[in-house]
């Protein structure tokens, strides 16, 4: 079944001007009207979005998803300097959970791969606990690529699950050129690129004070307790984000248009 996204054009990367309802409507959507093909679920930070202006690779991945969705401030304040809205940005420690009341109602298999051992199967107790009667069609860490066996028998693995979304946190880009990589081995209806959630919903790595969420400094309290690691991500990248925009809005029409899958 074809539909329509309108997506805001931001460095060459089409991203969903939606909000989350519409983002988990269409994922429903496709799931009950499965055709064979995985459809696949990516987002943009300003993060994959300065990975992409640097590696033509991954930004030809991120062109080729059918969904890319907004996961930052950053990539909304984009979109305002570009004159158009993004409504609102879909980390993935917050919509696990509106995915998760989405699954358990309509009875939706999840996969859960991703994460340092043991991570994926606290994220899914604890999810356990609040939705029981979400069905998990399994879990499995991302700790596999350099083992060629265990890769073999994850994929006999999920051709054997019965999965209608399968959830890849490995971190960007691993985890889109791992789905990109494979992408023909699936037959699930939907695979999700969703960055660090179980980590979060593992509480394997803090989240910020929701306070600090609503004014949408949640990269500054990252920040502050990785700092050796997102020094240059936060510091640098958001600052290369911006210039890259604003040199783009000189020959960019900023205007919404929608994208036909």
């Amino acid at each position: 079944m074809l539909s329509e996204v309108p997506v805001v054009d931001i460095l060459g990367i089409p991203v969903a001007a939606w909000r989350l309802e519409d983002l988990l409507k269409w994922v429903d959507d496709q799931i009950k009207n499965a055709h064979g093909a995985a459809n696949t679920v990516m987002y943009a930070n300003v993060h994959t979005l300065n990975l992409a202006c640097e590696d033509p690779d991954f930004h030809r991945i991120l062109r080729a998803a059918d969904v890319v969705y907004c996961d930052g401030a950053g990539v909304r304040l984009g979109a305002r300097l570009l004159n158009q809205d993004i409504p609102e940005r879909m980390t993935g420690a917050d919509w696990i959970n509106d995915l998760c009341r989405l699954a358990e109602k309509e009875k939706h298999r999840l996969f859960f791969l991703g994460g340092r051992e043991g991570i994926a199967e606290r994220a899914v107790a604890r999810l356990k606990a609040r939705f029981p009667r979400l069905l998990v069609a399994g879990v499995h860490h991302g700790y596999f690529h350099h083992h060629a066996r265990q890769q073999e028998a994850l994929f006999s693995n999920l051709k054997a699950a019965d999965i209608d979304i399968l959830l890849v946190g490995m971190g960007s880009p691993m985890q889109e050129f791992w789905i990109n990589s494979h992408i023909s081995r699936f037959s699930m209806p939907v695979v999700w690129a969703m960055g660090a959630a179980m980590d979060f919903v593992a509480e394997a790595v803090p989240r910020a004070p929701a306070w600090m969420r609503r004014h949408h400094l949640e990269w500054l309290f990252r920040f502050k307790t990785e700092p050796r690691r997102l020094w240059r991500r936060y510091t640098v990248g958001n600052a290369m984000f911006i210039l890259r925009v604003l040199r783009n809005r000189q020959t960019h029409s900023g205007k919404i248009r929608r994208q036909t899958i």
